[in-house]
């Protein structure tokens, strides 16, 4: 018994516990940060043309087809011409006889007019002659216009680029016929300049108000999902898209495309940058969240009693003095550590995307910030392994390699 309860005694003798309090720091480093909204939208040429025709007719030749590059005036399609070349002929002969028309209504009337001025004819006769002259203008004036009309219809005929451009679609074939009714019917699809794209991007409405014209975004698409293209908003559309419910505007982002890698219709992850700044102090974001629990705050400061202690920095940022903690309304607390003190500042933050923060003031370079402060238990070795009761291996003997036996 008396064996017994030495051995519990020396075990809890031997036993010693202490806690080993450990930092995780961040330091302060220069860099860019940046509040981002991401979105989806669609590449698109900045000015595609659909080109059609105004007249009926039978496609009778086509002289592009798809990717074809093209010039402004460039002939893309022509219709057969052979009934438009007939109404054209028609209407140049009705013109031709309004014209006789007029030259003899004219000279009639110019001759019963002197007559007239003589009394030498009837009143009844010159107004006539004037119903005639100007009968036969307006008749002359009908016939103009549809001459004009037959000549513009037969030059309709011919389809030309109104751009320069790329077709990037070709909806007919030769020997179909195209019906200009109600509608215009498309024949091609031309745009502009594929080395200048946009995207049309749909914000959602409680980002829109972050929006702003010229921010810098950055985009991929699933063509290319090692490339990062750049782009800025040009535009921000007024009008509404609603979809089940869902509120969203339409953005304009500008992006350059000299590769040709962005082709019309791929869709694009976007990434607008709403807040951005570049070359200047950031520091985790976790600092701005720590606070110490106190009871570990003060069990390490009292280990630190006795022992001689790091000398502090005599200067703050730019040369000023030590810094303190005084804080207004917009300053957070930062804990520093400089060596084995740890001590707050405080710091004005300015964008802040929970991953990084800005730091205004408060924090030089190369300040080690604490972002996380745990206590770990040491044991000292049981009492089992020191006991003097416990039994112990055999001694080896001098010069013996191997187990004893």
């Amino acid at each position: 018994m008396v064996v017994l309860l030495i051995v519990i005694i020396g075990f809890r003798a031997c036993k010693k516990e202490s806690k080993q309090i450990s930092f995780e720091t961040s330091k302060v480093r220069k860099g860019t940060v940046s509040n981002t909204i991401t979105a989806t939208g669609t590449v698109q040429a900045i000015r595609t043309v659909n080109v059609g025709t105004q007249v009926s007719g039978v496609i009778n030749k086509i002289y592009v087809d798809y990717n074809s590059h093209v010039k402004s005036g460039d002939l893309l399609a022509e219709l057969d011409k052979r009934t438009l070349i007939t109404s054209l002929e028609n209407a140049q002969a009705n013109l031709d006889n309004a014209k006789a028309e007029m030259t003899f209504q004219t000279a009639n009337y110019d001759r019963i007019k002197a007559l007239t001025d003589k009394k030498l004819v009837a009143q009844n006769d010159y107004d006539q002659a004037i119903y005639n002259y100007t009968k036969a203008q307006a008749s002359l004036k009908t016939a103009q216009l549809d001459y004009n009309r037959a000549k513009i219809n037969l030059n309709y005929a011919s389809i030309h680029s109104p751009i320069d451009g790329v077709v990037l679609e070709r909806a007919v074939d030769e020997g179909q016929t195209v019906a200009a009714s109600f509608s215009t019917p498309t024949l091609f699809s031309i745009a502009n300049d594929l080395t200048q794209m946009q995207v049309e991007a749909s914000i959602d409405e409680a980002d829109i108000g972050k929006i702003k014209v010229n921010q810098r975004v950055s985009f991929t698409v699933d063509a290319f999902t090692d490339l990062k293209f750049e782009g800025k908003i040009v535009q921000i559309r007024l009008q509404p898209v609603t979809k089940s419910n869902v509120v969203t505007y339409t953005v304009i982002v500008k992006a350059p495309n000299p590769d040709l890698k962005l082709m019309p219709g791929m869709t694009a992850s976007i990434n607008v940058f709403v807040d951005e700044a570049k070359d200047v102090l950031i520091v985790s974001s976790k600092a701005l969240h720590f606070t110490p629990d106190q009871t570990l705050l003060a069990t390490y400061m009292k280990s630190l009693s006795g022992k001689d202690m790091p000398e502090k920095p005599k200067e703050g940022p730019n040369g000023m003095p030590p810094r303190e903690m005084k804080m207004d309304s917009t300053d957070k607390p930062v804990w520093i550590k400089h060596g084995a003190d740890i001590h707050p500042v405080s710091v004005k933050i300015g964008i802040d995307n929970d991953i990084d923060a800005q730091i205004i003031h408060g924090l030089r370079e190369g300040d080690e910030v604490v972002v996380s402060m745990t206590a770990a238990s040491a044991t000292a070795k049981s009492a089992q392994s020191s006991s003097p009761f416990m039994p112990k291996p055999p001694a080896r003997k001098s010069g013996s390699s191997g187990p004893p036996r």
